[in-house]
């Protein structure tokens, strides 16, 4: 991944940097693809998934903070990212044995509960084209 990646420029101030480029970009990627809304859920992602991350990240210093994820993403070009990005979702595509497993997500209209303060449900649906197979969770209520 750090190779796909290597045209991404690290942020200038080399003195402050505790965290790996490509443990940062991974983290916040795999924050927006888990629904990650900003920089918050991005330390928080990591923060809940900091057993998993560490068995392919270095996290040499932990979990970045919320404030390290605006300094690193907002100086990157976009449209370098997006090449970036292309190539490295290219890669795992084209993988020998890998397969496209598309997903989609629904919130359940009218599921919610006001007065219990119960949030709406939401269904997540997943198709394997190889098993012709469908798997189906949702999230329970809180």
């Amino acid at each position: 991944m750090s190779l796909v990646f290597s045209e991404t420029q690290d942020p200038p101030v080399e003195r402050t940097r505790v965290h790996l480029l490509t443990d940062i970009l991974i983290i916040g990627i795999l924050s927006v693809i888990a629904a990650g809304k900003g920089w918050e859920d991005m330390e928080n992602y990591g923060l809940s998934k900091y057993d998993w991350l560490e068995q392919f990240l270095a996290l040499p210093e932990g979990i970045p903070s919320a404030d390290t994820f605006p300094r690193v993403f907002e100086p990157i070009n976009p449209k370098v990212f997006e090449a970036c990005f292309r190539r490295w979702v290219e890669s795992i595509v084209e993988a020998p044995g890998a397969q496209l497993i598309p997903i989609d997500g629904k919130t359940l209209n009218g599921s919610y509960h006001r007065e219990q303060g119960k949030s709406a449900l939401h269904l997540v649906s997943a198709w394997s084209i190889d098993l012709s197979s469908c798997f189906r969770t949702s999230k329970t209520r809180r």
